[in-house]
């Protein structure tokens, strides 16, 4: 039996199809059926997204409770008291615990397993939701919070590393975009929970709490076998800043700048007398913003000198901070609301932006190890971020948020265009292409990257050009497969009927 007929056997009586054998513009016409490989990469990734939606359904949750929990942080803070230097202290906290998290969380996996940890995770970030509501406390706060940021960072890794181990090499980027989206969707959709019950009550610290709960029933639920949890790479900070100089800046001087608006932005938003519904929209459409324009800039950046997009992008950021500024004191929000909205879409995407530049320099095996110590740095700048913004806005007055915002965009800008001059840009042919990645993850994130590591694909036979004389061949594939199929009653039963996998089990 020639080649041809033992691959359409083949792929008629399995379940994960495979037409390896053929060449990729090979089209066959049976039964009224057209497989082509755009059709084989769309089921490839429907029945991805069927296996590993209860994951992302859980990772919706978290985002929705967590986008909810940080603005109404913020709005409850003001209503207690709190000074703002203190409550960018509490706020900063968030990140000190996350970072933590970050670092501990893999060696706890390694002893515990990942449905407990992902449970018992859950549950204490649940509680401290709900601490929050009955001790309302700077102090109390300022450690709650930094224990919610050590969930949030474990159940984020939890939840990465089983996507990850679901991705195969023609899914992963797809999952990835999903993944991020979902993230971005959840913080933006969080926002506008903020207007279900008073602040000054503690019916909200509930919902986060209900949400973060709920999160755990799709995940613990799962039938998908535990992934191997192995420890990130690292490289030297000193080393890595040798690699990419901007590339380690940019990272932190983002991450000061991120952390400090989702920090403080429900702040600023009652200072200047915003009502609930407008903080909501306008944190909200900075994050929309944000994720609608990863992938436009993400485009431009993979056709020409990086560098400039990051230039342009950081200018943008910069100036549109200052249209918030200036619009602040309108009546009307419009002009405010769409500033904002440019301005989340020209800042989110630095962050994925400045892990492209840095890959451009890397070896493939080298991308993960580096972008781990890329969102460490990030992860710094975070914790800095709420420190420094609310310390301005406590000498400045309000107005020192978005300043803060616009002095770092042009800041970075300034320093970017600075190391054109210094460092010779590579050939575009060479960049790594843009990945968007998600703002708010774990470090495992990093390994759904399809240009992180060198995936080695089976070498494809080489095949004849298709003849019409063929279709005798797979009409004889056909038939014998239907003889076989009569012969054997185990066959019928798990063979052409069978529907794929199951929504829990990656294995059917």
């Amino acid at each position: 039996m020639d080649l041809f007929t033992v691959g359409f056997k083949e792929a008629l009586s399995s379940n994960k199809v495979s037409f390896s054998v053929y060449p990729k513009s090979l089209k066959f016409i049976f039964c009224g059926l057209v497989f082509d490989e755009i059709i084989l990469s769309g089921v490839a990734m429907r029945e991805a997204l069927l296996v590993c939606w209860p994951l992302l359904l859980g990772i919706g949750l978290l985002m929705l409770g967590n986008g909810l929990q940080g603005s109404l942080l913020g709005v409850r803070a003001t209503i207690e008291g709190f000074p703002t230097a203190v409550t960018g202290l509490i706020m900063s906290g968030y990140y000190i615990g996350f970072l933590i998290g970050s670092v501990v969380t893999p060696k706890i996996l390694e002893n515990v397993g990942h449905v407990r940890v992902f449970a018992a995770l859950a549950s204490l970030a649940s509680t401290a939701a709900l601490v929050h509501a009955l001790v309302p406390d700077p102090y109390t706060w300022g450690i709650v919070r930094i224990v919610t940021g050590f969930c949030f960072a474990g159940l984020y890794i939890v939840s990465e590393s089983w996507l990850n181990d679901t991705a195969t090499n023609e899914t992963r980027g797809g999952i990835l975009s999903v993944y991020m989206m979902v993230t971005f969707g959840g913080i933006a959709g969080g926002q506008f929970l903020l207007t279900a019950f008073d602040p000054s009550g503690f019916e909200l610290f509930i919902v986060v709490s209900v949400l973060v709960s709920l999160a755990l029933i799709p995940s613990a639920l799962t039938a998908s076998p535990m992934p191997s949890m192995e420890q990130p790479e690292k490289l030297e900070l000193k080393k890595l800043y040798r690699i990419s100089p901007l590339g380690v800046v940019g990272m932190a001087v983002v991450g000061t700048i991120q952390g400090g608006f989702f920090a403080m932005a429900s702040v600023y938003g009652g200072m200047i007398g915003l009502s609930l519904l407008e903080i909501s929209a306008f944190i909200g459409l900075s994050v929309v913003g944000g994720a609608i324009m990863q992938y436009p800039i993400g485009y431009l950046s993979d056709k020409m000198d990086r560098r400039r997009v990051i230039v342009i992008a950081a200018a943008l950021a910069g100036a549109t901070a200052l249209l918030v500024y200036q619009s602040e004191g309108m009546e009307n929000k419009l002009w405010f609301m769409a500033s904002a909205t440019f301005f989340g879409g020209f800042c989110m995407p630095l962050y994925s932006l400045f892990i492209a530049h840095t890959n451009d320099y890397l070896k493939p095996g080298q991308m993960v190890a580096a972008s781990s110590g890329l969102i460490l740095v990030n992860g710094v700048g975070a914790i800095l971020g709420p420190i420094l913004v609310s310390v301005s806005m406590s000498l400045f007055g309000v107005a020192a948020f978005f300043l803060c915002m616009a002095t770092a965009c042009i800041g970075l800008a300034a320093y970017t265009l600075l190391r054109m001059t210094i460092r010779q840009a590579i050939p575009v042919e060479e960049q790594v292409d843009f990945v968007a990645m998600p703002v708010r993850s774990g470090y495992v994130a990093v390994n759904m990257n399809p240009e992180s590591e060198e995936w080695e694909e089976e070498e494809e036979p080489k095949a004849e050009e298709f003849k019409p004389q063929d279709l005798y061949h797979v009409s004889k594939a056909f038939m014998s497969l239907m003889d076989d199929d009569h012969s054997d009653d185990d066959d019928d039963e798990e063979g052409l009927m069978d529907d794929g996998p199951t929504l829990w089990n990656r294995n059917g």
